[in-house]
């Protein structure tokens, strides 16, 4: 009788154990089984429950992803019957596409599992699940079945159900995910042609991608998405889709669409919000061709006006190799080449490590903190101070100090002048530099640290060459007192990059606090000087760092084929707004963009030698161009993203939108008064 009694109620105790509704199928509609199990798996914490919903289809019969396509419709449950339920999140694997007479739809075939995750209210008390499932079928007819879900549990008193947990972990395995080497670099609507066009990357690269589109929104749930048009350049996909609705027009300016990426077995999702911004397709170079960019870039970097100020640092170590062996000589330039490229490495580092964690990228965005400017004054006074001869600081062991050993001629010492001369330079950007740069953050690790590598290349090749031809080094005058002189105005040229940089400290700290700190520090190297070298040659000094200012502001407010005459008052500019620019264009209008820094002295550059010029000036102030400025002295997530969008990560940026270039024509680093105004007139349909 016993054995009797316990064989009666160990399948009652397996099927409590295993929380599972067992096949259900409708009489009704036979080609469809389906069950609904729980895990067992469950967090306290988090109030969660795992549970998943199996389904089983005959032949060619297919049921729909969460965004269905041009027909049928989302399987769902409706829990409102539950008690203790809050919600259920319901997570879908990857789709398939599937055709019929001309309609696309989005689905699975044979089986499919769809885990779920199950939020309860309170665990200390049971659970009782009642929910209607509804599933829409088709093969060359559709059919909608319901199917009734009761479950009944504790969820304090769970038990992990192996079987089940492996149908979920199955299940999660084809569930598309956020992933790190998968970013999306633009979303663009084009409401005219109802276009959306996808730029994404991939460090690992493509293969044979295909991407799924659907909204977050569920008003939005009857816009379809057709069969992306979809090239791959490398690492980049460039993806079109026509989108449609039975309902009318789809607006999808603004909204957040899910974007599900699917490669030969690999999978992401992403999140990114629709904006009208058009996308400027790009020619993606070889590696080759990059690296050989980078080493342009880097050359030219050496002779952009960013450099001017570690100029003296650089000549100074010219001058001091007189006298020295070729051996000397050559030790001494390699030390510096040594210096800029660990310099390089250190800058792609930091740039790998935000990449990684998703932060914002760019070409000097170190000056975009407060802390990288405080610290290259300090750097720069430095240099100043060793320059000016006023570096010994004895202690009581009658030993100079760390620093000061640093700005001597050892090769330690000609290692960091390489290092720092990088870091103070990375304002600018050069010809072919922001190509190479843009090349880089966009590519795997690997190829970023390849690039800058290149860079540093170019830029030490100077110091490289000296090193491999010793000789060219001793083709200078002889050593003698004139170096005095010299070493004082390059000096003065340091401290005056040293009030350059505390300027910059202007946008965090306060003007009223850089007046302060600047007095302080000419004061305190002024009296040091004196100190040092007596009153007069400090009272020198005093009238040099007056001159070089002087000559600095002049230089500043006037152009060099019109010396006399100073600068017109700048124009009136526009906050940068990326939903503005193709309103304008729709309208006739021509937009000229400008994305700037106060650090970034190729931007100064530009805007006194072409942006403040005739006939540049002239062309901007004519009524049908609107000026658009962004503003990237500080970290700006919306001006980073409109960068990303045209494939740059550094400033200066300039490009026009018009009617006859409503994607926009893109103005190089370096601007000329023939580059811009030709570009006004091709975005105007005047060329």
């Amino acid at each position: 009788m016993i054995i009797i009694l316990v064989g009666l109620l160990l399948p009652l105790a397996t099927q409590a154990a295993t929380y599972s509704t067992g096949w259900l199928q409708n009489p009704d509609h036979p080609p469809i089984q389906l069950r609904y199990m729980l895990t067992g798996q469950h967090d306290t914490k988090t109030k969660t429950v795992e549970a998943l919903l199996e389904v089983k289809l005959e032949g060619d019969w297919k049921t729909y992803w969460r965004s269905p396509g041009e027909g049928g419709v989302a399987p769902s449950i409706n829990w409102d019957l539950s008690t203790n339920l809050n919600h259920a999140d319901w997570f879908w694997p990857m789709p398939e596409r599937h055709h019929f007479l001309g309609v696309e739809t989005l689905g699975y075939k044979h089986r499919i599992i769809f885990p779920m995750t199950l939020h309860i209210d309170d665990m200390a008390k049971p659970v009782f699940l009642s929910g209607k499932l509804t599933m829409s079928s088709c093969t060359n007819i559709c059919v909608l079945t319901h199917y009734d879900i009761s479950l009944g549990f504790q969820p304090s008193q769970l038990t992990l159900d192996e079987p089940a947990m492996h149908l979920y972990n199955q299940g999660m395995g084809q569930v598309p995910k956020a992933q790190p080497s998968v970013n999306v670099e633009a979303l663009s609507w084009d409401a005219n042609a109802q276009e959306l066009t996808i730029v994404a990357n991939n460090q690992l690269g493509w293969h044979a991608p295909d991407l799924f589109v659907d909204a977050n929104d569920k008003e939005m749930g009857s816009v379809s998405f057709q069969t992306p048009s979809i090239t791959v350049d490398g690492q980049q996909l460039l993806a079109t889709m026509k989108a449609s609705s039975w309902f009318g027009i789809p607006d999808l300016l603004g909204k957040s669409l899910n974007i599900t990426f699917s490669d030969n077995g690999f999978s992401a999702e992403e999140t990114a919000v629709a904006n009208d911004l058009p996308i400027t397709q790009k020619h993606s170079s070889t590696l080759a061709e990059t690296i050989a960019l980078a080493l342009l870039g880097g050359l030219i970097l050496n002779i952009m006006p960013c450099v001017l100020p570690v100029l003296g640092m650089k000549l100074s170590s010219v001058i001091a190799v007189q006298g020295l062996a070729k051996r000397q000589i050559r030790l001494q330039f390699i030390a510096s080449a040594a210096g800029i490229l660990f310099s390089f490495w250190l800058l792609a580092a930091f740039l790998a490590l935000l990449k990684i964690s998703g932060q914002a990228l760019g070409w000097g965005i170190q000056f975009q903190s407060p802390y990288f400017i405080g610290a290259m004054v300090m750097v720069t006074a430095v240099f100043a101070a060793n320059m000016l001869g006023l570096f010994e600081i004895s202690l009581p062991s009658r030993s100079t100090t760390w620093l000061a050993s640093k700005g001597d001629n050892s090769y330690l010492g000609h290692f960091i002048q390489g290092m720092f001369a990088t870091l103070l330079a990375t304002p600018c950007s050069a010809p072919f530099l922001g190509t190479a740069v843009a090349a880089a953050l966009g590519a795997n690790i690997l190829t970023l640290f390849t690039i800058f590598t290149a860079l540093a290349i170019g830029m030490a090749s100077p110091w490289l060459i000296i090193a491999l031809f010793p000789s060219l080094a001793k083709q200078l005058p002889k050593p003698g007192k004139w170096m005095d002189y010299v070493k004082t105005l390059f000096g003065l040229m340091m401290l005056a990059s040293s009030v350059w940089l505390l300027s910059l400290l202007g946008n965090f700290i306060g003007t009223s606090s850089v007046v302060l700190l600047s007095i302080t520090l000419a004061t305190t190297l002024l009296w040091q000087l004196g100190r040092k070298r007596g009153r007069q040659s400090a009272v020198l000094a005093l009238s040099g760092l007056i001159l070089v200012s002087g000559s600095g502001l002049i230089a500043s407010s006037l152009i060099t084929d019109q010396w006399a005459k100073p600068l017109p008052q700048d124009h009136a500019w526009q906050p940068l707004d990326i939903d503005s620019i193709h309103q304008a264009v729709n309208a006739g209008k021509t937009v000229f963009v400008d994305v700037t820094a106060d650090w970034c002295i190729t931007c100064k550059v530009n805007k006194v030698s072409v942006l403040l010029q005739d006939p540049v000036f002239s062309a901007l102030a004519d009524d049908n161009i609107i000026r658009m400025r962004g503003d990237w002295t500080k970290p700006s997530p919306y001006v980073t993203q409109y960068l990303r969008a045209n494939g740059r990560y550094g400033v200066p940026f300039n490009i026009v939108y018009g009617p006859s270039a409503p994607q926009g024509i893109a103005l190089p680093e370096l601007l000329t008064k023939e580059s811009v105004t030709d570009a006004l007139k091709q975005a105007q349909g005047k060329q």
